[in-house]
């Protein structure tokens, strides 16, 4: 079992974060609290703040919509009682995630059960709407069950038996949504659903996310009890006993035996199951109010902890890559994994992810621990999809950010038991338009023995600019991202690098004030911006040095 750190102080970056701002809101609205959420304009501000104007949210401001931050910020205001923005155009973007059968993440990825969960809710509970063909989408839900009865994230899991309790809440949750709107039973042999849930809790009282797991889980058990309860049922034991002893002294709850903090992800899952088991003990709103007070960011917004010590597995290792790695960093990337996961998670209690996996080997986390590097490539051979792609984390549908970082940790871990073949397959089938997207796709490919260096050179030629880097689209406006992610990709395909026009870009990046992600974005203390410019800054100023595969978006 692994734990963070809590005699040192690694390197933060104070920022609020939506998983938890929604974690921490959707918990006081659970208590009746809302009205009390610290800094409650802040909050909505900050929410807002990630609205993007094809009407989707981000994760970030600038970022991306995907359905998982857009359910986030739109549920995160309604909670706190805010109007939210042009909810049509918001219906409309999750409208573009719509495949056909259910929903993607993103438009044009394949559909799966997160993304699915997400914006069946969005559209139908938040947008006041309706998913596009709820005939359709049933047989999908349906097509979710597996021979033993659980449900997985897609149909081709299912079909490999691969089935998880989240992935149970998410197709159970988003079958009860279009029940609302059009009445229908379960899609599913609904006593073998069960058979299999109540399968997944051990005799403490608490669940697991599946058959291999080995350790009781907060997560898993709010997934668990909340999927029963919404199917009618209630666990074979009572898990309240094991829930309520998760507590600390104050009160706050942490997430599984031996862990030493009360996060909020924690307090969020407690609370969930416990208000679907019966009323909250006493006194427990108190406490965990009082905790999620403690979590708040100045300005509005929450973090997983105290923002002084909220530290994350990017903004650690990036530090790390630029200073010499020393030994406090890297143990503490190390503790950031899960007891039932094999790969390092964005901030401790959260899922594990890909890149922060590979963010954290290149920076030396395990580097004298063969066995842990072992199971973290065999952790992720278990996460590659059917499509033979890798996502963000289990379950989420395919991308070619995620896949690159995933072949980076094979190639770190030896990852012998990903499957080759189909990487090149997804690779191949992948569209990807622009610089960062085709230089990911040509580093994949190249790993599965399929290199293209002529097409690399075309890459590299058609987005170099005139006055230094490259850029994402086009040879306008160069950025850092897409500079690294050419340097890389060169070095990795033996292309030379004009060492005049990549100085010229760095400088150009650079002031007194921090480093800018472009010349025209406001220079600042980023800790990634000023990884990725040191590395760059390193390879100038050693052609032989070899930057490591770290990719972002």
């Amino acid at each position: 079992m692994t734990a963070p750190a809590t005699t040192w102080a690694p390197p933060v970056t104070g920022d609020p974060d939506l998983w938890c701002t929604y974690a921490a809101v959707r918990t006081l609205a659970w208590l009746g609290r809302a009205g009390q959420t610290p800094a409650a304009a802040g909050t909505a501000d900050f929410v807002r703040a990630r609205r993007n104007p094809d009407g989707g949210y981000g994760w970030s401001k600038g970022m991306p919509s995907d359905a998982w931050a857009t359910f986030y910020c739109t549920s995160t205001l309604t909670d706190l009682g805010q109007p939210l923005p042009e909810v049509a155009d918001t219906a409309r973007w999750l409208t573009g995630t719509w495949s056909g059968e259910a929903y993607a993440m993103t438009p044009g990825q394949e559909p799966e059960a997160w993304a699915t969960h997400f914006s069946t809710r969005t559209a139908i509970e938040v947008c006041g709407g309706d998913v596009p063909d709820a005939r359709r989408l049933l047989s999908w839900l349906a097509a979710l069950q597996t021979r033993d009865g659980g449900l997985g994230w897609t149909p081709g899991h299912a079909a490999a038996g691969e089935a998880d309790v989240r992935a149970v809440y998410y197709g159970v949750a988003a079958w009860r949504a279009l029940h609302t709107r059009h009445p229908n039973p379960p899609p599913w042999d609904v006593p073998a659903l069960l058979n299999w849930l109540q399968r997944r809790q051990s005799p403490s009282g608490a669940f697991r996310f599946d058959a291999e797991a080995d350790t009781d889980c907060m997560w898993a058990t709010y997934r668990a009890v909340a999927a029963l309860g919404m199917l009618g049922a209630r666990p074979s034991i009572d898990p309240v006993g094991w829930i309520t002893g998760q507590q600390l002294p104050d009160g706050a709850f942490t997430r599984w035996p031996g862990y030493p903090v009360a996060d909020v992800w924690a307090s969020f899952c407690a609370v969930g199951a416990l208000r679907q088991l019966g009323p909250v003990p006493p006194g427990t709103a108190e406490a965990v109010h009082r905790r999620i007070a403690e979590l708040s960011c100045p300005g509005g917004g929450f973090t997983y902890r105290e923002p002084r010590l909220a530290a994350d597995a990017l903004t650690v290792a990036a530090t790390a890559l630029t200073t010499d790695a020393d030994a406090e960093l890297r143990r503490w990337l190390e503790s950031c994994r899960l007891p039932n996961e094999g790969g390092i998670m964005y901030m401790p209690g959260r899922g594990a992810e890909i890149r922060c996996t590979m963010w954290a080997l290149a920076a030396g986390a395990f580097a004298e621990d063969p066995v842990t590097r072992t199971r973290i490539g065999d952790w992720l051979a278990g996460l590659q999809n059917p499509d033979g792609g890798f996502g963000f984390w289990h379950g989420r549908g395919s991308d070619l950010v995620s896949t690159a970082a995933a072949v980076g940790i094979a190639e770190l871990t030896g990852g012998g038991l990903v499957s080759v073949e189909r990487v090149a397959g997804y690779a191949a089938a992948a569209p990807a338009q622009g610089l960062r997207p085709g230089l990911q796709q040509a580093r994949i490919l190249a790993w599965a023995g399929h290199p293209e260096p002529h097409r690399v050179q075309a890459l590299l030629d058609t987005h170099r600019v005139r006055g230094g880097g490259w850029a994402g689209q086009g040879n306008r406006m160069p950025d850092l991202l897409s500079t690294y992610e050419a340097v890389l990709t060169a070095g990795r395909f033996g292309i030379g690098v004009d060492p005049g026009p990549l100085a010229a870009f760095l400088d150009r990046t650079t002031s007194a004030a921090g480093v800018a992600w472009s010349p025209l974005a406001p220079p600042g203390p980023d800790p990634l911006a000023r990884c990725l410019h040191g590395l760059l800054r390193r390879r100038l100023a050693d052609p032989g040095f070899r930057l490591p595969a770290l990719t972002l978006s």
